[in-house]
């Protein structure tokens, strides 16, 4: 990316920051860092939305140089990122491929019954990264295929089908709760419930394959930004527009929360217009701050390290705690006298973290802080290196 949009960089290293500043909370956590119980939206909420803004932001610097070759080479350029990603994300999910069978490690299997419960456990095959890449793929073929009107309308377009698909095919008694909502029912029969998450106390998939719809729409605001920035410079009024693009995004969203709620989970229209229009205003505010009154320092190189490898540094803070966690750390007794293991991570939280603070939430974010720090380390050593993953 051109150094003039050095901006870009910092907002899409800030993204990958915070990201695994929310993601590596050790239990309890202040409410900033907590994503919203069902509607509403939190800072962390935030998270990924703005990453996907931030990968349409990306594109369209490089949407152009795609439009001039050949229809088949591009369709062969986004289908293999988008297949690449998405693999990732399930190899992510699946990773270390082995799991503690009581004193045992075993091979980990597409699904096994859990010893506890009885249930049948699978690997999840959605999650974030699958999610990034069908939408990467998706308003990639959106944006190439038709003229930005279009892509205007189209977008417009599945932003409303989605709410009404919410509304007539969700419960009568409440179509937008985690019980009413449609879209649960589409991802237990496509996907089956043990390749699901489950962290709601239920088979319900945040990342499920009917929310993936307005998603997309995350990526085309993105893009569409970028492509602003892009044809109109560094300009004052390039800037100005933006934040008045922003609030207006943002005002539409807070008007269609009165009937259509801001929620992540199941990504509804209304907070894919709150939170794009909360990208814009980001966005907007990191260039007058960095391009025009050049507040650039130790900050901004902080953030941008993230930005050389965001995707790589993403995967690796959620591959090696998975790894880690097959080194088992003697950690007591328990209640019936059975030996208590932690991992190298867990370890470093219970026995630096939380003596440190009373409040078990400093604690938590402490840890996750020194998480940040020792990712950012890696990418500070790859970026000296020159060494930029792509895919």
């Amino acid at each position: 990316m051109n150094q003039r949009y050095y901006s870009l960089d910092v907002f899409r290293g800030a993204t990958v920051a915070f990201m695994i500043l929310v993601n590596n909370q050790a239990g309890a956590s202040y409410a900033p860092l907590d994503h919203a119980v069902w509607h509403g939206c939190t800072p962390t909420d935030l998270v990924f939305p703005f990453f996907l803004f931030a990968v349409g932001n990306a594109m369209a610097f490089v949407m152009p140089r795609l439009q001039q070759g050949s229809t088949g080479v591009f369709l062969q350029k986004v289908f293999k990122r988008a297949a690449l990603i998405f693999l990732i994300g399930l190899f992510l999910n699946w990773s270390p491929f082995f799991r503690w069978n009581g004193d045992s490690l075993v091979v980990k299997g597409w699904t096994w019954v859990n010893p506890v419960s009885g249930a049948v456990t699978g690997i999840r095959i959605l999650g974030v990264l699958q999610r990034i890449a069908l939408c990467y793929l998706f308003a990639s073929l959106l944006l190439y295929f038709f003229k930005p009107r279009m892509a205007y309308v189209i977008s417009a377009v599945i932003l409303l089908l989605y709410w009404v698909l919410c509304f007539t095919l969700g419960s009568s008694a409440d179509p937008y709760s985690i019980t009413g909502y449609f879209g649960t029912a589409i991802d237990i029969k496509i996907l089956g419930e043990p390749h699901m998450y489950h962290g709601e106390g239920m088979a319900f998939d945040p990342e499920g394959i009917t929310s993936t719809l307005p998603a997309i729409v995350q990526v085309v605001a993105g893009y569409f930004a970028g492509r602003y920035i892009q044809q109109n410079g560094k300009s004052w009024q390039m800037v100005s527009h933006l934040f008045i693009a922003g609030c207006i995004l943002v005002f539409a969203g807070f008007c269609w929360d009165l009937s259509f709620p801001i929620n992540k989970k199941i990504w509804t229209s209304s907070y894919v217009l709150y939170t794009s229009g909360l990208g814009i205003l980001t966005l907007a505010m990191c260039i007058y701050c960095i391009e025009f009154k050049e507040w650039r320092g130790a900050w901004s190189r902080f953030f941008d390290v993230f930005g050389k490898n965001p995707l790589f540094i993403f995967v690796l803070s959620g591959f090696l705690p998975r790894v880690l966690a097959l080194l088992r750390i003697p950690n007591g007794l328990n209640s019936t006298g059975n030996a208590v293991y932690t991992s190298p991570f867990g370890w470093f939280y219970l026995h630096i973290c939380k003596p440190a603070f009373n409040n078990p939430k400093n604690a938590s974010l402490l840890y996750a802080i020194s998480l940040v720090l020792l990712y950012w380390s890696i990418g500070y050593i790859m970026h000296k290196r020159k060494i930029y993953i792509r895919v």
